[in-house]
């Protein structure tokens, strides 16, 4: 039988937390009588934290575990959760107990009721320190304005509810999880929605991910993921292009600087020398950059055109 939920629960040494978390989701479950599954992903914990999800399984048949020979970061561990969710509705949450399990009965019934295909939670009020608050928003002013998603107040919120369809039809790699939302657009799923959810102080450990480096790196992957998105299957239409221009912006320097010297001799008057004209150098290396480019294009073609998923397109239905 398929669960209504499966939760999904990426970890990385949170020993404390995990039995009151736990506690926490089985009761808003039982609750509302909902069937669940809870998969807790140990992205290769240090600590107690996959002796503390044994004990838990042994107990509850409803808790399942996957854990990482070392840690590979958070993408990686919901990536392999995606992959084992069984339940009608995905619902992902830290496990700092700063996400409220409370906000599971809303967020399903927005899936289930309302037709969204995925739904991110949003954090109004946070009791993060300044390190981490003031480049989330400056990342998420630049995923709204790349993304084109310009309902979402914040992409990197763990708290997210999807249709099932939705988590088997992204591939969440790399650190690609703070893009979860322009994935599922990217393959076809538009209907995202946005709930403002409760942000609970943190009670036990330190956060693992603070810093400005959160905000580079964010910025970093999603000029990648825009790039792909935009030219993964036609590299010749950027790389051809910009190389096709610097070809001929250097050609035409390279005619002028040449018309000049035709023009001196033509009418009699000592011409400079061609070769200590800087504009000629500079003309040459913008030709030869321009060749770069259109040969990186032209390969990249190539590649693309022979890559193993270069028809691996987004079927929603078929007859």
């Amino acid at each position: 039988m398929t669960p209504n939920i499966t939760v999904v629960v990426p970890l990385y040494n949170e020993d404390e937390s995990l039995r009151e978390l736990y506690d926490w989701i089985h009761r808003v479950m039982s609750g509302h009588d909902f069937t669940y599954q809870l998969l807790f992903v140990d992205d290769g914990s240090t600590d107690r934290s996959w002796q503390v999800i044994e004990a838990l399984a042994k107990e509850d048949a409803n808790v399942h575990g996957i854990r990482f020979r070392r840690n590979y970061g958070k993408s990686p561990a919901l990536y392999c959760g995606f992959k084992a969710a069984e339940g009608d509705v995905v619902i992902t949450m830290d496990a700092d107990l700063q996400d409220s399990p409370d906000e599971i009965p809303e967020l399903y019934r927005m899936i289930t009721e309302e037709g969204y295909d995925l739904v991110s939670g949003y954090k109004q009020k946070r009791y993060d320190p300044l390190s981490k608050t003031l480049p989330t928003k400056l990342f998420n002013a630049t995923a709204r304005k790349v993304s084109g998603i310009h309902n979402l107040h914040d992409f990197n919120c763990g708290l997210k509810a999807y249709r099932r369809e939705v988590v088997k039809n992204i591939e969440v790699y790399g650190e690609m999880h703070r893009y979860i939302p322009y994935l599922a657009k990217n393959a076809g799923f538009s209907k995202i929605g946005e709930k403002v959810v409760q942000h609970q102080k943190r009670v036990h450990g330190t956060s693992k991910f603070m810093g400005w480096n959160r905000f580079v790196n964010g910025y970093l992957d999603l000029i990648s993921l825009w790039f792909l998105n935009s030219f993964g299957l036609k590299p010749m239409h950027v790389f051809g292009f910009l190389g096709s221009l610097m070809f001929l912006l250097g050609f035409v320097a390279c005619i002028i600087v040449g018309g000049v010297k035709v023009a001196h001799l033509c009418v009699g008057t000592p011409a400079p020398l061609v070769a200590n004209n800087p504009y000629f150098y500079i003309a040459l290396t913008t030709m030869i950059l321009g060749t770069q480019l259109f040969v990186a294009g032209f390969l990249g073609e190539l590649i693309s055109r022979n890559a193993a998923g270069r028809n691996d397109y987004h079927i929603a239905t078929t007859i």
